[in-house]
């Protein structure tokens, strides 16, 4: 199951951040959350295309230097070039389509399209799933997803077309695309990932081995301090992992919350 909630960024500045919640589990299991789902009739997928890369001006709205959303202030970026990410992605279907988007534009679960936190409305991307190997472009036009632990948030066409809605998440690598200079992706091979949370880096080896300790005496599994060769000065990463699943990150997550660990990033290796 995943759980989705937006945030509406209206006007030349963010004169609010409109809260809304979706949910969306497989099939398989209860049925959809709080009243989101597919559309009501089928749709042929594999007919919808991949968005279009192409220059345009930053939306009048979505894009403050700044907002908050539940405490956590997120910096949007001032240009997406050279972004890359790893990540979990989710999706949103039938209970926004057609509110309005952080960008002004309508929400059309059968348009390629997502949703980011930071960077720049609009924008492209590449978004490959790293469990199958599919890669689509979408058109950025979306603030969100704000749970803890989710990268991206997929429209219902983008989701079907990567092959995660029946499972509600997956594991994704998204590339910004300069539409003024269009490259060929690098290939990334599908397979098993290891999947981890990292809560903090630090440049001092005895700060991060107390926030290990510190959480060696929870209910917190296999938490490790890892830092990578010939990297200087070294950086010293506190870790938990590998991980099983998306549930486990979340389960863990949550933990991690109770417990007063606001700084939560997962790490696709």
């Amino acid at each position: 199951m995943t759980t989705r909630v937006r945030a509406q960024l209206l006007g030349l500045a963010m004169v609010s951040a409109l809260l809304g919640a979706c949910g969306v589990t497989g099939p398989s299991e209860t049925g959809f959350g709080r009243g989101d789902g597919p559309p009501e009739q089928a749709v042929d997928l594999s007919a919808i295309a991949d968005a279009v890369p192409k220059p345009e001006p930053r939306s009048r709205s979505g894009n403050p230097a700044s907002y908050e959303v539940r405490g956590v202030t997120y910096h949007v970026m001032d240009q997406g070039n050279g972004y890359q990410e790893r990540g979990i992605a989710s999706w949103y279907g039938s209970k926004f389509h057609g509110r309005l988007t952080s960008s002004g534009e309508p929400y059309d679960m059968l348009s390629m399209t997502a949703a980011h936190r930071t960077l720049p409305l609009p924008s492209y991307v590449a978004v490959t799933n790293l469990e199958n190997g599919k890669r689509i472009v979408v058109k950025v036009n979306d603030r969100g997803p704000f749970l803890k632990n989710r990268l991206l948030d997929l429209s219902y066409a983008a989701a079907g077309k990567l092959g995660i809605l029946d499972k509600g998440t997956g594991l994704v690598e998204v590339r910004y695309i300069d539409p003024g200079q269009p490259r060929s992706p690098t290939q990334t091979d599908p397979g098993r990932h290891d999947l981890y949370i990292q809560v903090g880096a630090f440049a001092n080896h005895d700060n991060a081995l107390n926030l290990r300790n510190r959480l060696q005496g929870t209910q917190i599994p296999r938490i490790f301090l890892f830092s990578r060769e010939n990297e200087h000065p070294p950086l010293y990463r506190v870790r938990i992992g590998p991980l099983a699943s998306v549930a486990d990150v979340d389960r863990i997550g949550e933990l991690l919350t109770n417990l007063g660990v606001s700084e939560q990033h997962v790490v696709i290796d």
